[in-house]
């Protein structure tokens, strides 16, 4: 078994046996994990060989060992966010980031520390705050991306401004060559140098060479290396310099893999600013903004200088994204945000009015916005972080490319080179490109529509990047000012340093990897920008159109898998939703990231793709099986995948024809099994809960034996709405409102309905409840049940119909269902005027509070805390602001978490083998926030499975829907400590418990497993 490109030669079987044997780690050879890591987050893709996942570095010493002695090609990988095709390559990628992410040591008194290669910045910082200090630059993937991937790249950030690149907070590396010589390399005086030669052996050689280079080349590398502050591109032979201190480690910074592996790295720190203040300046347009930038440096030190254009603007209002960010904004079409830091507020105050002054603008002017307040810096930094993302999918359906997305000049030549730049853009036919970016320090950020699907669209991308290349080296610029060369930049080096300084990088890869097995056709000896491509000429996907899903944004499913661009905000550790099973695993194949790009294999455009049997493909339902469905991608994702509606499209594809995992029938079918045990739920709450029974049906039923069934209440709230006799009101009174009975709520939880009624009834509507059962189909919508689902929802909405002509508002009170109706199924019944009604009209129980009520009505006052966790679809999906206002004027003081998924999500928590997971997730921040709640103070959950997870762990806690609280402040206060002790919670009967332990045991245990083995061999009609 032999490989191709780079590889050609090795013999991967002997390969795979021996890592297997000598390597402390997971060794992967499989298709998924190849395909997983077949793409960065670049125009370029290459199928790995194998994935290694050392668990020590030591590990990953014996893993570079074993590919040597295989002469098998080796990528160092980190999060994977490069834009230059640095982390993609044919050859074994070692991903340090799951197990080797250890700070080792800190020195406060030296101000620096010792990191492995894995840690990604923000934990880093997150570890060295109780010292005051962090490592200073701070890319905008800093929620995820890892150190040894920043010191590949030499990367940067907008905090450059103040700290530097990565190279200038690196003071030693520990490395490892592909031949086996590990060292520590730093600063070398004569001395130093004088030991490590007398000492000979390899590291002897290497230094003897590298100095021999520098000096052959040293006229060049003085005259030919850019003195500007963003020159990222080629090896930093200027490190080497005499003047410079000969930095071995700086030289390797920056050389993205291709000459050593970095083990472990001293970094320099700095310490945390302690105060900040934020002056944002509104121009006609970019081009003045850039103009703007010399004279701003002239008066001032920012620790940043932000551009955000017109365009990007633009973009974010149309996509409805970073909104509050764009409010924080001053007049004007383009800004630069300049932020300034001082030992005090005022400190970091007086320099922000200081620059006004010289520049002749005032703090009132509507060109300008200042503020010392952090969480308004926040949110105005926030729309600049957001770039990327913004523009690589504009809402009218083009796409938009890297490749020449960090170009960077003097700032003094900023505005010449963007207006030459423009005019480039004109020429080629690249219109509506953003230019933004890190303007003090003349770094320029954008995105271009480039046509990379068709031969002649490729060979214009390749003859643009020439003809820019030779632009930004007419200004005495960098092809390169954060993102590095990769494959995207390698082959323009010469226009850019010329043949000499080039040949001179040639020599040090030859010095450390005489035989480029080191990320091959990076940087030096590239591949050419236009090979490799993960579209390109010969990219010939198979159609997929015959889709359950209509993908109104995208047009299509291939589409909608290609809105990741791979920028990794999926693999960040806190805050947000996304991505709940990456965290807890921290598994590239278990991110959104890496199971859009094992969906974009299955699309079958390439001919090496490791994933060759489409929908079938058991590689992608592998990586889909632990994707909680939680849809915090489709709001946290930059470009808004949309992970839990294509899992449900593959599902349905996935076992079409074909037996479905008994959880697609137990959990799946669930509204059903609710109305089957209606008329006796005593019964069915003491058949789950029986010993021998109860963990019988599970095993059939496909859920795990640890997780407690849910109990089905005495009475469901639609039967004991019938039973109380209540009047329907008229559709058509505008006072009317139809109260939801989701499957959850009606027959688990009715005591929530109840709950609502009163209040909704308090706030001056008059309440309707559908007489017939009624579905959203959830359920069988996240096991992929898509056909079922449609028909559910039909029904439905014949159901509603009355009430959907009379356009009456219809209230939800579990966000998973009221979610559905906002977009899953007007997603499913395109076009349908019954679902399009249904999704105009539903609200949420918040929203109806807050913006319908009858003028005048104040919520009833409950007058405590509580810790709010909000429902991932609601986050997502509906949004949370209306439920923060309603506690707010309710009086609760609502700690709201932002600690991610609870971990049950649905069906997912229940079924066999991902109970562990679930408990993982739960147990990473919402379980601890919750056993931190004060006694007296509510938890509340509005989704069930929030719920649920809350009620069966061990937290002593139980949680309650919004509903509930406000309900209990119009009977006046709740009980001091324990307010949710009001709650009424089912139980098993216990002379039914006792029945089932009986005689009867057997009978019932036939009849259950008999209804489920039916149940899994045919299709039931919803009656």
């Amino acid at each position: 078994m032999t490989a191709e490109d780079g590889s050609a030669g090795v013999d991967l079987t002997a390969l795979e046996r021996a890592l297997r044997a000598e390597v402390d780690g997971e060794v992967r050879f499989d298709a998924g994990s190849r395909g997983a890591y077949a793409t960065d987050g670049s125009n370029y893709r290459q199928v790995p060989l194998a994935v290694v996942v050392p668990r020590t570095v030591e590990a990953g010493t014996v893993a570079v060992a074993v590919c040597s002695r295989f002469a098998a090609p080796v990528l160092s990988r980190g999060g994977g966010t490069s834009l230059g095709g640095q982390s993609t390559n044919t050859a074994v990628v070692v991903d340090w980031t799951k197990y080797c992410n250890r700070l080792l040591s800190v020195d406060p008194g030296s101000r620096t520390c010792v990191v492995e290669p894995g840690i990604v910045l923000d934990e880093l910082n997150r570890q060295l705050a109780p010292h005051g200090l962090m490592f200073g630059p701070k890319p905008s993937t800093h929620t995820h991306c890892a150190l040894g991937g920043m010191i590949g790249n030499n990367s940067c950030g907008a905090s450059a401004q103040a700290y530097g690149k990565t190279v200038d907070n690196v003071r030693r590396l520990e490395v490892l060559t592909y031949q086996g010589t590990r060292f520590w390399a730093g600063r070398t005086d004569d001395d130093e140098y004088a030991r490590i030669v007398a000492a000979g052996g390899p590291r002897a050689r290497l230094y003897q060479g590298l100095r021999e280079v520098a000096a052959r080349h040293l006229a060049e590398i003085r005259r030919g290396y850019p003195r500007i502050p963003r020159r990222v591109s080629g090896y930093n032979l200027d490190s080497l310099l005499p003047e410079n201190g000969f930095d071995v480690a700086k030289a390797l910074v920056g050389s993205e893999g291709t000459l050593v592996t970095v083990l472990r790295a001293e970094l320099e720190l700095v310490e945390v600013p302690a105060a900040e203040a934020l002056l944002v300046l509104g121009f006609d347009d970019i081009l003045q903004a850039a103009d703007a930038v010399p004279a701003l440096l002239e008066h001032s030190r920012p620790a940043q200088l932000e551009a955000v254009d017109g365009r990007m603007a633009q973009l974010m209002r149309e996509e409805h994204a970073y909104l509050d960010s764009l409010e924080q904004l001053p007049e004007g079409d383009s800004w630069l945000l300049l932020q300034f830091t001082g030992d005090t507020k005022e400190q970091a105050d007086a320099q922000a009015r200081a620059l006004l002054r010289a520049i002749g603008r005032d703090e009132g002017d509507a060109s300008v916005a200042f503020s010392d307040d952090p969480p308004r810096e926040h949110e105005m930094l926030k729309a600049r972080e957001a770039g990327l993302g913004v523009t690589a999918r504009p809402p009218d359906g083009s796409e938009t490319w890297e490749g020449w997305e960090d170009s960077a000049v003097a700032p003094e030549k900023l505005g010449d080179y963007l207006r030459d730049l423009e005019r480039l853009f004109d020429r080629y036919g690249y219109q509506q490109a953003s230019l933004y970016g890190h303007f003090g320090q003349g770094c320029v950020h954008t995105r271009i529509p480039f046509e990379l699907r068709g031969g002649k669209g490729v060979e214009a991308f390749r003859s643009f990047l020439h003809e820019a290349a030779d632009l930004v080296a007419s200004y005495g610029g960098s092809l390169s000012g954060e993102h590095g060369d990769g494959q995207a930049r390698g082959e323009l080096l010469p226009r850019m340093f010329g043949r000499a300084l080039v040949d001179a990088m040639g020599e040090v890869k030859a010095l450390f990897d005489p035989g480029n097995r080191m990320n091959p056709g990076k940087v030096v000896h590239p591949h050419r920008v236009d090979e490799n491509l993960r579209l390109g000429a010969a990219w010939r996907p198979r159609p997929h159109r015959d889709t359950h899903f209509s993908y109104p944004d995208d047009g299509d499913f291939g589409q909608a898998v290609m809105r990741c661009v791979g920028v990794g905000n999926c693999r960040s550790h806190q805050g947000g939703v996304m991505c709940p099973s990456y965290r807890a695993t921290l598994e590239e194949e278990h991110s959104t990231r890496g199971r859009a790009r094992l969906l974009f294999e299955m699309l079958g455009g390439h001919q090496d793709s490791p994933i060759t049997d489409g929908w079938r493909s058991t590689e992608v339902r592998d990586a889909l099986d632990l994707c909680l469905a939680c849809k915090g991608c489709k709001s946290d994702c930059p470009v808004g995948v949309d992970m839990a509606t294509y899992k449900a499209e593959f599902l349905a594809h996935h076992y079409q024809g074909r037996l479905r995992p008994a959880a697609h029938y137990a959990l799946g079918w669930l509204p059903l099994w609710t109305r089957l045990a209606r008329p006796a739920p005593g019964l069915a709450n003491a058949a789950l809960h029986a010993p021998g029974l109860g963990r019988l049906g599970k095993l059939l039923g496909g859920v795990d034996p640890r997780r407690d069934a849910p109990l089905f209440a005495a009475e469901s709230f639609q039967d004991g709405w019938r039973r109380a006799g209540r009047p329907q009101p008229d559709p058509g009174d505008p006072r009317t409102v139809l109260l939801w009975p989701d499957t959850f709520t009606n027959h688990f939880h009715p005591h929530i309905a109840r709950a609502a009624v009163r209040v909704l009834e308090d706030a001056g509507f008059r309440v309707a409840v559908p007489e017939q059962a009624v579905c959203c189909g959830l359920t069988w919508i996240s096991t992929g049940q898509l056909a079922t689902a449609r028909r559910v929802l039909k029904r439905t909405t014949r159901v509603l119909r009355p009430w959907l002509e009379a356009g009456t508002p219809i209230v939800g009170l579990e966000p998973s269902c009221t979610a559905v109706f906002r977009t899953d199924a007007r997603d499913l019944l395109a076009g349908d005027q019954d679902i399009d009604r249904l999704a105009a009209q539903v609200r949420t129980f918040a929203e109806q509070l807050v913006n319908h009520a009858t003028e005048g009505w104040q919520p009833p006052q409950v007058g405590r805390a509580a810790t709010v966790q909000t429902h991932c679809h609601q986050h997502a999906v509906l949004g949370a602001d209306p439920d923060r206002e309603l506690m707010r004027r309710a009086g609760l003081d609502a700690n709201v978490l932002d600690e991610g998924c609870c971990g049950l999500a649905g069906n997912f928590g229940f079924e066999q083998g991902h109970y562990d997971l679930s408990q993982t997730i739960a147990e990473q921040g919402v379980l601890p926030a919750v056993r931190d709640t004060a006694p007296d103070a509510f938890v509340v959950a509005d989704g069930f499975s929030c719920r649920t997870q809350i009620d069966q762990a061990d937290t002593g806690r139980l949680a309650v829907h919004l509903a509930e609280a406000l309900a209990t402040a119009l009977d006046g206060p709740a009980p001091a400590d324990r307010p949710e002790k009001a709650v009424a919670r089912p139980r098993p009967h216990p002379a039914a418990a006792r029945l089932l332990t009986g005689g009867a045991l057997g009978a019932l245990t036939a009849l259950a497993a008999g209804a489920v083995l039916a149940a899994r061999h045919r299709a039931r009609r919803i009656p």
